[in-house]
């Protein structure tokens, strides 16, 4: 354990969303950071835990779970007693599905948002992490993208999330509750769903496909490793100077997807030709051209940095996470051969 970290010694933590894809690796760091960990997992009735199912029983003995729905206001209300620090990742996050289903991202995502923080107005909580997204920032007007960029929403998603937000910053302001609002940029690695762009390259390429249908290839992305992600979220529960902020967390180095594609099959050391399937392009107006996040708030005020950074940091994640997916445990878990909204 990081002697860093000696602050969330014996700590009451919940995680909702815990059973995701960056909050099961939250949950594994702070368990191993001495954490009490209270877990929102979504209900359902094979009482599956997602993510969460996979860990060691090591972990998951020091483990609270909790089915429920963030969007439900009973699920939620007494999530939060006797809690110190709140992470608040449950969200719906597939961009394409949003199109289908806006209804429910709003519920799940700014509704979902409010019950938690009323249940944490009734609480002595120390401090509540929200997640934001980068997708708020829509049309950039400058790189790299620092905090003071306006938002502006581009597809249902990002809209609910700057919802989200907002209503977090309004608690704040309103009712004084300790939050900080954590922006990461794209987070990939190990479980993460095939709906995301890294995922879904390297899954079709272990299937032995020749052919990758994807999207658009010219839009950048600033592709945060999560590990470093993980630990922006804990350095943001460490330093107050978090409260009533919002923070970037990427590793500030852009690249097109496809270049990124290019860069898995040299590390795969595969031979691939990419078809542009039409179901995964966005709409023509609700494209976000250009991400790279400026971190030089995170680094001021929570002390963060990416470990994983620049190029040389995203060949090393990109090799962390195809060995985890050449694990046929862990493969065997996708499927490349049906687009996933």
């Amino acid at each position: 354990m990081s002697s860093n970290n000696k602050f969330l010694n014996n700590k009451k933590v919940l995680i909702t969303g815990a059973d995701g894809f960056i909050g099961s690796h939250l949950v594994e760091s702070l368990v191993k950071n001495n954490c009490n960990i209270r877990a929102l997992v979504m209900y359902n009735s094979f009482n599956t835990w997602g993510w969460l199912d996979t860990l060691d029983k090591s972990i998951l003995n020091h483990i609270e779970v909790c089915p429920g729905d963030i969007s439900d206001n009973k699920s939620v209300n007494k999530l939060c007693k006797g809690i110190d620090y709140v992470f608040h990742l449950a969200s719906l996050i597939a961009i394409p599905y949003s199109y289908n289903s806006p209804y429910s991202y709003l519920q799940t995502n700014a509704l979902g948002t409010m019950n938690l923080l009323e249940s944490c107005l009734n609480s002595n909580v120390e401090k509540i992490i929200h997640t934001s997204t980068s997708e708020v920032y829509g049309n950039f007007s400058r790189i790299p993208i620092d905090e003071k960029t306006p938002v502006f929403a581009k597809s249902p998603y990002s809209a609910t999330k700057i919802a989200a937000d907002q209503i977090a910053y309004s608690y704040y302001k309103s009712f004084n509750l300790p939050i900080s609002i954590i922006r990461p940029f794209n987070t990939y690695g190990p479980r993460q769903s095939n709906r995301a762009i890294i995922p879904t390259i390297i899954t079709q390429m272990l299937d032995n496909k020749k052919r990758i249908k994807l999207g658009s290839l010219y839009p950048t992305r600033d592709f945060s490793f999560i590990k470093d992600t993980v630990n922006g979220f804990i350095a943001a529960a460490k330093h107050n100077k978090s409260i009533g902020e919002v923070i970037n967390i990427g590793s500030g180095y852009e690249i097109s997807i496809g270049e990124l594609v290019k860069l898995i099959g040299q590390l795969m050391k595969i031979e691939y030709t990419v078809k542009k399937d039409k179901k995964r392009v966005r709409p023509a107006k609700g494209e976000v051209d250009r991400l790279r996040a400026n971190n030089n708030k995170a680094l001021s005020l929570i002390k963060w940095k990416p470990i994983y950074a620049g190029k040389n940091g995203l060949k090393k994640g990109l090799k962390e996470t195809i060995e985890w997916f050449k694990e046929p445990k862990n493969l065997n878990k996708y499927k490349s051969k049906i687009y996933n909204l």
